[in-house]
């Protein structure tokens, strides 16, 4: 099998599995009971955010755990909502954000707030010019993602923190999720950046898992009511399992991040440089490393859902685009925004490469591609 859909979730590591295992089995205790069974839970989730906060440069207390990329992205800007309404309720963000963040702000429409979608140009990039434009004396959050999940496009993160350090005011939101182990941490974590938010099933830890790192002496109204678990700000008993077993999954990938970003890139190439001799094929993500390890492309003429499903025939596993949007046979947002022609971005698919993925692999799915584009070329002429 080839797994080329890394954007989507990735494999739990063996190694993470079982530590999750391991303390589900002996340390099962409730972290915010008083016996030592509780305690020992305790410490041992402490050193987990210790850890993660440690490979992130910032601090232990800027660590709060979640359940994962959608209750962050919600937290974050309802909780930005609840904490600066009285101040003003206008949000800035991209027309290419993920459903999480595009969701959570249409809702908020109806409490009265006003959302300015940015622009982005063909290649799926905003203009950091546009973000001062927009800015009003209203204006509470800037939301941004860092890396597409559709098409790899990484935003210019550095440059609008830049912009708004002059608007201290504003919350600046990072939508994460996707950049974990893509080398971008002083981009995520640079100066301005106020929160951001991650999953643990995009770098092989357990469903279910994730954090936000949410800046110090930054204002954030909890989206969940409870027992005072995570300062307050998160509450419900924590996932104690999950969350040391999301601190490993980070370490092990931090710790080849560099050679695996290298190599990816170069499976990247390998793929693109292939596709890019066809006559029906259009790609849509670009080669350089303004991306991410994405190829989006299409067969023009060709359902990406058939494409998909013409590689699963092969053991071949491909995305048509967002895969939390992609059972509903609806265009990608991401590609409406960047004015795709609509048999274009019908006929779209996703190649997401992570540290497994292998330039064998790469050669095998070039080799299958030219079997199925043959037979591809018939229909379509």
């Amino acid at each position: 099998m080839i797994y080329f859909d890394n954007s989507a979730t990735t494999k739990i590591l063996p190694n993470v599995l079982s530590t999750y295992e391991t303390v589900s089995q002996k340390i099962w205790g409730n972290p915010s009971s008083l016996h030592n069974f509780g305690e020992s839970a305790w410490n041992l989730q402490e050193q987990a955010r210790q850890q993660i906060a440690k490979l992130f440069g910032v601090k232990p207390s800027e660590i709060i755990f979640t359940s994962g990329g959608s209750e962050g992205d919600n937290w974050v800007i309802k909780g930005t909502a609840m904490a600066k309404h009285r101040f003003g309720k206008h949000i800035i963000t991209t027309s290419v954000e993920h459903a999480a963040v595009k969701n959570a702000l249409e809702q908020l429409k109806d409490f009265g707030f006003e959302v300015t979608y940015l622009p982005v140009d063909k290649e799926g990039r905003i203009n950091p010019a546009d973000v001062k434009a927009a800015i009003r004396p209203d204006t509470i959050l800037v939301s941004i993602m860092a890396v597409n999940n559709e098409i790899g496009t990484i935003q210019p993160i550095k440059e609008v923190g830049e912009i708004l350090k002059d608007y201290s005011n504003i919350h600046f939101m990072v939508d994460a999720v996707q950049a974990i182990g893509k080398g971008l941490d002083d981009q995520v974590f640079s100066d301005r950046v106020d929160f951001a938010t991650f999953s643990g099933h995009k770098f092989h830890a357990p469903r279910g898992t994730g954090f936000v790192y949410v800046k110090s002496g930054r204002k954030l109204e909890p989206l969940i009511a409870g027992g005072g678990q995570e300062r307050t700000l998160r509450n419900g008993t924590e996932n104690t399992p999950g969350n040391v077993a999301m601190a490993k999954a980070i370490r092990l990938v931090k710790e080849n991040e560099a050679e695996s970003v290298k190599r990816e890139q170069a499976i990247k190439e390998r793929i693109y440089d292939h596709l890019s001799k066809f006559d029906h094929v259009k790609l849509i993500s670009g080669r350089d490393q303004g991306f991410a390890s994405h190829v989006c492309f299409a067969i023009v003429g060709v359902r990406g859902e058939t494409i998909v499903h013409a590689f699963e025939d092969k053991d071949i596993y491909i995305s048509t685009t967002s895969a939390c949007s992609s059972k509903k046979h609806s265009e990608a947002g991401t590609l409406a925004a960047m004015k795709v022609p609509e048999n274009i971005a019908t006929s779209a698919v996703r190649i997401s490469l992570g540290d497994q993925n292998t330039l064998e692999e790469a050669d095998q799915f070039n080799k299958t591609f030219d079997e199925l584009y043959a037979g591809f070329k018939k229909i379509i002429e």
